[in-house]
């Protein structure tokens, strides 16, 4: 921006000491500006090399005392001033973990992926795998929301059992992936009871099929069987019905919910009986 100076050019006979102290007044302005701009700029500490123990033993000990941000960033600080001692890879695994103590998932899984980019046959592979894990696992929502961190966490804890069957991490992580599979089929039949509430039967069935055929194991399984035979019952698809409340009778004979769709059978003048023809019948006679 350039400045006018007309501002302070002078009148013939006109009084000039005015103009003096606005020229003086803008001096100052700038010279302040200029010192706070320089000062602001010296707030950022300087860089200090440090003795790679110094620094990563800082960071355990914040660690151990539960300042687990400053902890991560000072494992990050090894790794940035001595990038090729043996305490910086144990490092990257270290702010992995702290991130992760510190509920910053996301910077966690980006520290555990890019130590396993650098070094994918570690010793400490098996537990990043397994942060990875449970970073994901420790973002899972409640039903009525977005299941995309349950499903990261079903395909990440997956991982570690394929890749490291035998490892403590993954007895840990078989218990996880059936409380996941258990989440994400609550989170289907959610929506197949919403869609059958709005009279949107071939959507629920739909809802319902899917937790039959895909989660068979979880505990969502016999009110899905249920809620198949009253949807069918409600579109007049007979077989089906009596078949869903077949296969419900034969696994589940003590559970309300075969009660329920029994006694709605009853009412409809129509018998349970197993069709060999059915989806039902063929998915469960593959199982068992």
């Amino acid at each position: 921006m350039r400045l006018d100076f007309g501002l302070f050019r002078c009148q013939k006979g006109g009084d000039m000491r005015m103009p003096v102290r606005l020229i003086h007044r803008l001096i100052i302005a700038l010279a302040v500006t200029f010192v706070m701009s320089a000062c602001s700029g010296k707030q950022e500490a300087p860089y200090v090399e440090r003795p790679v123990e110094d620094i990563y033993n800082v960071a355990l000990n914040q660690l151990q005392s539960g300042a687990y941000e400053a902890a991560a960033r000072n494992f990050d600080e090894v790794e940035r001033q001595h990038p090729y001692s043996v305490w910086a890879t144990k490092a990257q695994v270290m702010a992995a973990f702290a991130n992760y103590q510190a509920n910053r998932y996301d910077d966690s899984i980006l520290a555990a992926k890019r130590f396993l980019r650098l070094h994918p046959g570690h010793q400490d592979a098996p537990y990043a795998y397994y942060l990875i894990a449970i970073d994901y696992y420790e973002q899972v929502t409640d039903v009525g929301r977005d299941q995309k961190s349950t499903k990261e966490a079903l395909a990440a804890l997956q991982e570690v059992v394929r890749r490291f069957p035998a490892s403590e991490y993954a007895r840990d992580a078989r218990l996880k992936i059936d409380l996941t599979r258990d989440h994400l089929a609550g989170k289907e039949m959610d929506i197949g009871r919403y869609y059958q509430r709005q009279g949107q039967y071939a959507g629920a069935i739909n809802r319902f099929r899917s937790v039959v055929e895909t989660y068979q194991t979880t505990s969502h399984v016999p009110e899905a069987l249920h809620r198949l035979t009253e949807s069918y019952v409600a579109l007049g698809v007979e077989d089906e019905a009596k078949a869903s409340a077949a296969v419900l009778g034969y696994n589940f004979p003590g559970s309300q919910w075969y009660s329920n769709s029994y006694a709605l059978l009853v009412e409809e003048k129509l018998a349970p009986e197993d069709d060999e023809k059915s989806w039902l019948t063929r998915i469960w006679s593959s199982i068992f």
